[in-house]
C-alpha cells in the first residue's frame, strides 16, 4: 500500500540553482548533490559544465588543501569534487576529455615531488583512469605528447595509486589496435628496464614492492591476453621484454652484487616465481603425476632460467646465510635465527625450479645438496608450516615427476634408461627413508614423556603416504623399489614396520575421523571402503591417504518440492488484507448446515486415502441440499469425509468409512433413515482424535484403538437427534459384524465449537455389505 503515497522529496538543487549568486561550494554541500548528478539532473550538469566550476573540480584534487581547515572537513570537498568528475556523466567525460586546458591542469600533479599525498594521488588516478576507459584516443593522443610522462610514472611509483594508474592503462584500453601502440609506446620508453632499475637495495621499500608487484602484473595481464584474443599476431613487446635473458639477469644482479637487502630479494624473487608459472590447473592431490607436465605450452622461456642456473648457488648461500634478522622469542622458545621472509621464498622458488623439470636446473641442485639443506630447515624448525608445506611440495614434485629428457644416456641400459637423478640423491644423499623414521620415532619418545606433537608430523605422514603410493603407483615406482631395497638391512626393516604400523594405524585414525563426519558407515574396524571415491583400505596400506582428496561428497534434496509445499501451505493458510469493497465471501459468514444427497455423493470403493484427497481437490461439485425429515432447512447439515480427511481434522478414518459399496440397508426413496436415532451422552469417553475435539474438551483420546479393530465389511445406519436452536448433532452408527460403532458429531452454536464422540460395543447380527457414509461439516 506504500505506493498510494507519494513519499519522495523534493530536492532543494534545484531551488538552490535558481540563484544567481550560487557558488560550487553551496552545491557541494547539499547531501544529494552526488544522487542527482548520477541522475544526470539537467539544471546540476549544467551547472557543472561551465569552465570555472569544471576548473575548481579539478583544482579540489589536484592541490592540497589548507592547513588551516579543520582536519574532518579537510578532504570533503576533494573527495565530492572526484565523485562528481567519476559519476560518468557523458557530458562531464566530454568536457574534461577534450579541453586540452583543463587536462594539463590534471597532468600538472605529477609534476609535484614525491611522495605524493596518498589521498589526492587515489583521486587523480580515478579521475584519469575513468578518463582513459571513456575517452581512450583523446587521452592516450594527449599523455604521448607529454615527454616526461614515463619518467614522471617511475619517479612516483612508490605511491600506489600511481602504480594502478599504469596498470590502468594495460587493462581499460578496449580498442585492440590502440592497445598495441600503447604497449610498444611503452616499450620504447623502456618502462620494463625502468621498474627492473628500482628493485635493487638503494631503494626504500615501496619501491621495491610497487615496481614488482607492476612487473607481475604485466606478466599476468599480457599472458592473459594472449590466451584471450588468439587472433592477435602480434606479440606482447612489454611481455617479450621482461622474458629476455638480459632483463631477468639485470634483475638478479640487483640483489646479488650489491648488499644483501631483504626486501629487495623478496621482490626479485616474487618476479621469478611469477615468470615461472605455467599455464596448467593446479593439482592438490601431488600424489598422480602433475596432469600436461610435459606439454610445450606449460614449459617455462628457456632463457629465464638460463639466467637463474648461473645464480642457484647464490641462492643456496642466501638458504646458509640469509639476511641478519633479530632473535625471535615464542610461546615455545627461542628462534635464532629465524627462518625468515627470504629464505622461505628461496624454498619457494626451489620447487618452482622443480617443476620446470630440467636437466641442467635439477643437477645443479643436486651438486650443491640443496634439497639436504631444505630439509634441515624442515626438521629443524617443526612449527613453521608455512616452510613444511614448501618441502612437502618439493618432495612431491621429485617423488611423482618423471625424469627430466636429459636425464638418461641412450647408450645405458633399458632398466637403467628413465631414472631419475633426484630420487636417486633424495634417497642416498638426503636419506629420505632413514630420516623420517627417526623423526617419527622421537616424535613418538616426546610425547611418551608428556610432550606436545611437533607441529610438522602432518605433512611428514603425508610425505610418507607419497613415497608408499609413487612405490606401487607412480611412474618412478620401479626406481624407487630399487632403492628402498638398497637400504641396510636395519634401515628397510624399520620402514617396513613403520608403512604397516604406526602410518597404517595414522592413517586408519585420520580416515575413520572423516568417516565419522560425513556418516560414512565403514564396513569392519579394520576395513573402509568408499566404492564411489575409489577408495580402499584395510588393514594393510595399499593405497594412500591423499586419495581421500578424491572422495565426493554430494547431498540430494528436492528443493523445489519443499518450496512448492511451503508456498502452498501459505497460500491455504494465510488470508491477505483487502481493500474495502471486495466481492469475495465472507469467510466468518454463518452457513447453512446440510445434508448431501447421496447421489452427489463421490464413490469411494477401492480408492485409497491418497486418492479421496486427491479426489477433493481436484472437484468442486455444488451439492444440493436436502431436507430430512421432520426439520427446516436452516437445520440441514452438508457432510464429507474427504473434506475432514484433506484438511487434516480426521487423521484416522474407519476402514469402513474408506471403502465401502452401496448402501444396502437404506430407504428406497435413496436416503438416509433418522427415524430411530438414539442420543449419545456428551461425556461418552470414547471419541475420535480430531484437533477440534482436542480443543474443546478435556477427555481422553480412544484407548482401545477402535479404528484398528474394523473389519473390512458392515453396514452403517445413520441416526439423527432433534436439534435445539442453540445445538446441533448427528451420530453415525456402523456396525460390522459383532462389533457396532457410534460417532457423534455435536455442534454448538453458541459457543462455535464441534466436538466429535465415539464407543463401540459387541454384536451379534448378520453381516451386511460394507457401505460408506460421508461425512463434511461445513457450518461454523
Amino acid at each position: 500500500m506504500f505506493w498510494k503515497f507519494d513519499l519522495h522529496t523534493t530536492s532543494h538543487i534545484d531551488t538552490l540553482l535558481e540563484k544567481e549568486d550560487v557558488t560550487l561550494r553551496e552545491v557541494m554541500d547539499e547531501d544529494d548533490v552526488l544522487q542527482e548528478c548520477k541522475a544526470q539532473n539537467h539544471k546540476l550538469v549544467e551547472f557543472l559544465l561551465r569552465p570555472q566550476c569544471m576548473e575548481d573540480l579539478v583544482t579540489f584534487i589536484t592541490q592540497e588543501p589548507s592547513s588551516d581547515v579543520e582536519e574532518k572537513i579537510k578532504y570533503k570537498y576533494p573527495n565530492i569534487s572526484c565523485e562528481l568528475l567519476t559519476s560518468d556523466v557523458s557530458q562531464i567525460n566530454d568536457r574534461l576529455g577534450e579541453d586540452e586546458k583543463l587536462l594539463m591542469k590534471l597532468y600538472g600533479f605529477l609534476q609535484n615531488e614525491p611522495p605524493l599525498n596518498p589521498l589526492l594521488a587515489s583521486f587523480f588516478s580515478k579521475v584519469l583512469s575513468i578518463l582513459i576507459g571513456r575517452k581512450p584516443e583523446q587521452i592516450v593522443d594527449f599523455l604521448r605528447k607529454q615527454e616526461d610522462f614515463v619518467d614522471l610514472m617511475i619517479k612516483h611509483i612508490g605511491t600506489s595509486a600511481i602504480m594502478d594508474l599504469l596498470l590502468r592503462m594495460l587493462t581499460c584500453i578496449e580498442p585492440q589496435q590502440l592497445r598495441q601502440d600503447v604497449l610498444k609506446w611503452l616499450n620504447e620508453e623502456k618502462v620494463i628496464q625502468r621498474l627492473v632499475d628500482m628493485v635493487q637495495p638503494s631503494q626504500d621499500e615501496d619501491r621495491h614492492s610497487n615496481a614488482s608487484q607492476s612487473l607481475c602484473e604485466i606478466i599476468r595481464l599480457s599472458r592473459d591476453q594472449m590466451f584471450q584474443v588468439q587472433g592477435c599476431s602480434e606479440p606482447d613487446p612489454l611481455l617479450a621484454t621482461l622474458e629476455k635473458q638480459e632483463t631477468v639477469e639485470q634483475l638478479l644482479s640487483n640483489i646479488f652484487d650489491n648488499e644483501k637487502n631483504e626486501s629487495a630479494i623478496v621482490s626479485v624473487i616474487q618476479i621469478l616465481l611469477t615468470l615461472f608459472e605455467t599455464r596448467r590447473p593446479a593439482f592438490e592431490g601431488h600424489m598422480e603425476c602433475p596432469p600436461g607436465m610435459s606439454h610445450s605450452s606449460f614449459s617455462v622461456n628457456h632463457s629465464i632460467l638460463e639466467a637463474v642456473r648461473p645464480r642457484l648457488k647464490d641462492f643456496h648461500q642466501l638458504i646458509l646465510e640469509p639476511p641478519k634478522k633479530n632473535v625471535m622469542k615464542t610461546t615455545w622458545g627461542v628462534l635464532d635465527p629465524p627462518v625468515g621472509n627470504t629464505r622461505l621464498n628461496v624454498v619457494r622458488l626451489v620447487a618452482s625450479l622443480l617443476q620446470s623439470n630440467t636437466h641442467n636446473i635439477n643437477t645443479e641442485l643436486i651438486n650443491l645438496n640443496t634439497m639436504g639443506v631444505i630439509l634441515d630447515m624442515y626438521f629443524k624448525y617443526i612449527w613453521n608450516n608455512f616452510l613444511h608445506i614448501q618441502v612437502e611440495i618439493c618432495t612431491a614434485m621429485i617423488l611423482a615427476m618423471p625424469c627430466a629428457p636429459t636425464d638418461f644416456q641412450p647408450n645405458t641400459e633399458q632398466e637403467h634408461a628413465r631414472e631419475s637423478i633426484l630420487i636417486k640423491h633424495l634417497f642416498q644423499k638426503c636419506q629420505f627413508i632413514q630420516r623420517i623414521i627417526d623423526a617419527w620415532s622421537s616424535n613418538e619418545k616426546e610425547q611418551a614423556e608428556g610432550g606436545r606433537r611437533r607441529g610438522y608430523m602432518g605433512h611428514l605422514t603425508r610425505i610418507a603416504n607419497s613415497i608408499v603410493h609413487n612405490c606401487d603407483k607412480g611412474p618412478n615406482g620401479p626406481q624407487i623399489q630399487q632403492l628402498i631395497s638398497e637400504l641396510p638391512v636395519e634401515d628397510r626393516e624399520k620402514w617396513e614396520t613403520f608403512i604397516c604400523g604406526q602410518l597404517t594405524d595414522t592413517n586408519k585414525r585420520n580416515t575413520v575421523d572423516l568417516v565419522n563426519t560425513h556418516h560414512i558407515h565403514s564396513s569392519s574396524d579394520d576395513e573402509v571402503d568408499f566404492k564411489d571415491g575409489g577408495f580402499h583400505q584395510d588393514s594393510s596400506l595399499h593405497i594412500p591417504f591423499d586419495r581421500i582428496s578424491d572422495i565426493n561428497f554430494s547431498l540430494n534434496t528436492n528443493e523445489s518440492a519443499n518450496i512448492a509445499l511451503f508456498e502452498a501451505r501459505c497460500k491455504e493458510k494465510i488470508q491477505q488484507f483487502e481493500d474495502a469493497g471486495s466481492d469475495e465471501e465472507d469467510i466468518w459468514d454463518d452457513k447453512d448446515v446440510t445434508f448431501a444427497p447421496e447421489s452427489q455423493r463421490r464413490p469411494s470403493s477401492g480408492s485409497t486415502d491418497s486418492e479421496e484427497s486427491t479426489d477433493s481437490e481436484e472437484e468442486d461439485v455444488k451439492r444440493d441440499p436436502f431436507e430430512a425429515s421432520n426439520h427446516s432447512t436452516d437445520d440441514r447439515m452438508e457432510v464429507d469425509t474427504g473434506w475432514w480427511t484433506q484438511k487434516k481434522y480426521f487423521p484416522t478414518m474407519p476402514a469402513a468409512w474408506s471403502s465401502s459399496p452401496a448402501v444396502t440397508s437404506i430407504s428406497e426413496t435413496g436416503w438416509a433413515d433418522f427415524s430411530s436415532f438414539t442420543p449419545v451422552s456428551p461425556r461418552d469417553p470414547l471419541r475420535c482424535s480430531s484437533p477440534v475435539a482436542m480443543e474443546t474438551s478435556i477427555e481422553t483420546i480412544d484407548p482401545l484403538g477402535v479404528n484398528a479393530s474394523m473389519q473390512s465389511e458392515g453396514v452403517a445406519k445413520v441416526e439423527e437427534e432433534t436439534v435445539c436452536c442453540e445445538q446441533r448433532s448427528i451420530t453415525e452408527t456402523v456396525i460390522n459384524g459383532s462389533m457396532k460403532e457410534t460417532v457423534s458429531l455435536t455442534v454448538d452454536a453458541k459457543t462455535e465449537t464441534a466436538v466429535f464422540k465415539r464407543f463401540a460395543k459387541h454384536l451379534h447380527t448378520k453381516t451386511y455389505p460394507k457401505c460408506l457414509v460421508t461425512s463434511d461439516y461445513t457450518g461454523q
